[in-house]
């Protein structure tokens, strides 16, 4: 199923959520605006705003309060993206200059730190002390992943636990922070809140090994960057995991990172064997049994259409190619 078949059970909240949003970024200094604009306006799956808004789905909730959430994290989301294309050292972002090509370091830090405060002052606008907390600990989880991974380069041999670690502060932190606080913003009972806490993290993981092996497989138009950009970075990811466990040619990994050959033809020529080894499907696998582990987590909630949507969304984490 596409995205929008998906979330089509939801779609007029979305629909106001777009419009929403731009008024949120809505800013009088030109430049701000214009990387503001650029950056929301560039499209996106919106998965984070669905999240929010159907995980309030399963019980009364003022309609309003599930739309403010739906932007309050996409705009985090969007602040990271910022943050994350400056460390990356990126040049662009779905096909588009990023910020910090354009911009100096630092301008680039404070357009993303706007876009966090920003958030943080529509997120308390829900007057929700535990939503707020939530939000809290969520902006911390992903600042401390991003520290950890600058302060600690590429460790080997390949550290599963550090990747699940970072993976689960860059991506799967948030994805919690959609899908619990809708919960709490519905009454929903502690073991609902649990369920869909649960479910959040184990989607979040999925969709991160996901974009982790669409690093590899997917066309660089498709990407909006160079392929392998991930390991050029000497960021070591589940399938080079897989790739050093499995491959004979393992070793080249390290020799390669060695070498600092980050962007030369040793780099292009280790990228297209993981590309083309069994480590590809053995990520995958492991991505499909998080996704199993979320759809299971969707059990104890009422089996509507919004639940239904949870599950199918799961699936297209997986099974995208952008």
């Amino acid at each position: 199923m596409d995205i929008n078949s998906i979330l089509a059970p939801i779609q007029s909240e979305l629909q106001t959520v777009e419009v929403r949003l731009r008024e949120a970024i809505h800013v009088e200094f030109e430049p701000l605006a214009n990387v503001f604009e650029t950056l929301i306006g560039s499209g996106g799956k919106r998965i984070r705003p669905a999240l929010s808004v159907l995980s309030t789905k399963f019980h009364p909730t003022d309609p309003d309060k599930a739309l403010t959430l739906a932007i309050s994290t996409e705009l985090v989301h969007a602040a990271t993206l910022i943050h994350d294309d400056l460390i990356d050292k990126s040049p662009l972002r779905r096909g588009s200059p990023t910020v910090n090509s354009r911009w100096s370091g630092t301008a680039t830090v404070l357009a993303g730190d706007f876009l966090l405060a920003r958030a943080a002052d529509i997120a308390a606008s829900l007057d929700n002390f535990r939503v707020m907390r939530l939000f809290a600990r969520t902006l911390m989880a992903i600042c401390d992943g991003e520290i950890r991974q600058d302060f600690g380069g590429a460790h080997w041999p390949p550290n599963r636990e550090a990747y699940y670690r970072h993976i689960d502060s860059k991506t799967a932190s948030l994805f919690v922070a959609c899908t619990e606080s809708g919960a709490i913003l519905s009454s929903a009972s502690e073991d609902e809140i649990t369920a869909l806490r649960d479910f959040g993290h184990n989607l979040g993981r999925a969709f991160q090994i996901a974009d982790d092996i669409l690093d590899f497989t997917a066309d660089q138009r498709a990407l909006g960057k160079p392929v392998g950009s991930d390991l050029r970075q000497g960021t070591l990811t589940l399938p080079v995991f897989y790739f050093v466990e499995q491959d004979p040619r393992g070793a080249q990994v390290e020799e390669t990172l060695q070498l600092d050959a980050h962007d030369g033809p040793e780099m292009d020529r280790l990228i297209e064997a993981i590309r083309q080894s069994p480590a590809i499907a053995a990520s995958k696998a492991e991505a499909r049994r998080h996704v199993q582990a979320a759809q299971e987590s969707l059990t104890i909630l009422p089996n509507n259409s919004y639940r239904q949507a949870l599950h199918n969304l799961a699936n297209y984490v997986v099974d995208r190619t952008t």
